[in-house]
């Protein structure tokens, strides 16, 4: 990348340190950056992402850019609310409240970001969510037993592709959330046929979820904003968690019923650096 950039590394869905979703947040224009030098950074930084962030100064406008450690992502959750966070204590510090809008992949996002005591919170308007077609029957019993579950651990909600800029499938269950796993060494390549990219399985009573990688066996992030927006319509009440993983994360998310679109918000620590 020739030149040093600095960054921030960020807990995102916590106000604990060294908890929730980490995350970096680099500071630089987001031109003229091939994506592969900001995937080996993310892998190196050992984080679920990274997003680069080039601020105009006084607009509150922002491009940005978004890794994980395996390709860029046109849009992902944790990573905006982080960036904005992180913005704000770096330019506005002195100032209780921002306004953003982030541009990523030439979509416009709005957030919201505040300063609180020891953390900022932030929220950000997700924008209305695309549903896919229902799964039933062999097809939503095929795709438990590849998470390691049973047609009894399936809630009575139906599983289904839910995107709010990355295609999620939704995989309601009324049990069994501590035992799911990948067991299937081509999840992805099942996943793909339905036009998900990622699976979250989501136990709407407890509100609490569970989400990986897709290569069976190996741990994903704790919770993504974009899954929890996601799974907000199903299901009345503020709280998303992820108990099942370490560092655990937590997030509220609310619906906007006159547009339909998803928001969420959450605490984050921001920590700095330079790279």
């Amino acid at each position: 990348m020739g030149a040093s950039l600095e960054f921030r590394h960020v807990d995102v869905f916590t106000d604990v340190p060294f908890t929730g979703n980490g995350l970096i947040v680099l500071f630089g224009g987001t031109a003229g950056i091939g994506a592969e030098p900001l995937i080996s950074v993310t892998t190196e930084m050992r984080q679920f992402e990274l997003i680069l962030a080039d601020c105009q100064p006084g607009t509150g406008r922002v491009s940005a850019r978004i890794f994980t450690a395996e390709e860029e992502l046109p849009f992902a959750g944790h990573p905006v609310i982080g960036a904005a966070a992180a913005l704000h204590e770096r330019h506005y510090a002195a100032e209780p409240d921002r306004s953003w809008t982030f541009v990523i992949a030439g979509r416009e996002i709005a957030v919201r970001s505040s300063r609180a005591a020891g953390y900022f919170e932030a929220a950000m308007n997700q924008g209305q969510p695309t549903l896919g077609s229902p799964l039933y029957g062999q097809d939503a019993a095929g795709f438990a037993a590849a998470l390691g579950l049973g047609r009894d651990d399936l809630h009575r909600l139906p599983m289904q592709v839910v995107s709010t800029g990355l295609p999620y499938l939704i995989v309601p269950v009324a049990g069994g959330l501590d035992r799911a796993r990948i067991t299937v060494g081509n999840f992805e390549e099942r996943l793909a046929s339905t036009g998900a990219k990622f699976v979250y399985v989501f136990d709407p009573d407890q509100r609490e979820g569970r989400s990986w990688d897709n290569a069976a066996g190996q741990p994903g992030r704790p919770l993504g904003g974009r899954t929890g927006c996601a799974c907000r319509p199903r299901r009345a009440g503020p709280t998303i968690g992820a108990e099942f993983v370490s560092p655990p994360s937590v997030a509220r998310v609310s619906l906007a019923r006159a547009a339909n679109q998803a928001r969420r918000a959450r605490r984050t620590r921001p920590a700095e650096g330079t790279s």
